[in-house]
């Protein structure tokens, strides 16, 4: 669905990865969802495919789980890229928590190295938003929108699918993985309540983004979302489209432009520019940067809350 600037071939990168991790001796784990290896600590490793799943996977396992990622801290997770040690991790892991059609090198490694130990998190957060049609890039049939988190009914789902899993992977702590998810999922419908309340009378119902992170929060709360560029922010929009976009600006008298943390801002400098509109920065949570307005999941969307109450003019 997106494409990916500098793919790592995977024919190399098993090769490399049978250089690095050549007759070590480690359990994955069955097919079936039963506990793999364990770390030294004994804790149950889990590779995360970006941060939204990152986060739920350490709340919910706690102190039983260790957690890594395949997209490093501030880089952007459409254009991820996969090394040899990133592969070799999917191998040595008892659980690989990811969310198909969102990072397209990751679903091919976890197709090829980690089937049988994934859990994809697509299916329980009910994708059913269309991918907006992207100019260059090839979308494929019935392509959904991923945002799934910024959505906290949504994410919520998510968390009881890991807790489920985690479960089944490492029994002994079962109770635990679900006190924790019951914990987490307290705290989102908390955060959707707020999110509901402080949205409910805003003068501006339109919601001018640098690209399409936010359907699935729009849809929730009564916005109707207009991206500058699609799911992939690094495909740059047309002049057409800019003009477009200020056109609407203009008409609808939009005061705020949303810019977002792990994207250059240039598109939303143009429109704000071109309209006397500001720019604000409503952020996607794809990754957590020294310019995130929280050290977390929650305490982000808080700030999103924030941000949307004085750019949409909620009273």
């Amino acid at each position: 669905m997106i494409s990916v600037r500098h793919p790592l071939t995977l024919a190399a990168a098993v090769l490399a990865v049978a250089a690095i991790v050549g007759g070590c001796s480690t359990s994955g784990g069955s097919n079936d969802g039963s506990s793999g290896a364990s770390s030294p600590g004994g804790t149950v490793p889990v590779v995360t495919s970006f941060y939204p799943v990152q986060y739920a996977v350490q709340q919910v396992g706690g102190s039983h789980v260790s957690v890594t990622s395949l997209t490093k801290a501030g880089a952007e997770p459409h254009d991820v890229e996969l090394s040899a040690q990133d592969v070799a991790g999917l191998t040595r892991a008892s659980l690989v928590v990811y969310a198909k059609g969102f990072q397209p090198a990751v679903d091919t490694a976890v197709d090829q190295e980690a089937r049988g130990r994934a859990l994809d998190v697509a299916p329980v957060a009910n994708l059913d938003l269309a991918a907006p049609a992207e100019p260059g890039v090839t979308a494929a049939d019935g392509a959904k929108d991923p945002h799934f988190w910024l959505d906290p009914q949504r994410y919520s789902g998510v968390v009881s699918a890991i807790a489920d899993r985690l479960a089944a992977t490492d029994p002994d702590h079962a109770a635990d993985y679900r006190a924790n998810a019951t914990a987490l999922t307290t705290k989102l419908t908390q955060l959707d309540a707020d999110l509901r309340t402080g949205t409910t009378a805003c003068r501006i119902m339109d919601l001018v983004t640098s690209h399409a992170a936010f359907g699935y929060l729009a849809s929730r709360y009564g916005f109707t979302q207009v991206p500058i560029a699609g799911l992939s922010p690094d495909v740059e929009p047309s002049a057409a489209k800019l003009a477009e976009v200020a056109d609407f600006v203009k008409a609808h008298r939009i005061t705020t432009i949303y810019a977002e943390t792990l994207v250059e801002p240039a598109f939303a400098d143009t429109v704000a520019r071109n309209t006397g509109a500001r720019v604000a920065t409503l952020d996607p949570i794809e990754g957590l940067t020294s310019a995130s307005a929280g050290t977390d999941y929650l305490e982000i969307m808080r700030s999103n809350l924030a941000v949307l109450k004085a750019g949409q003019e909620c009273s």
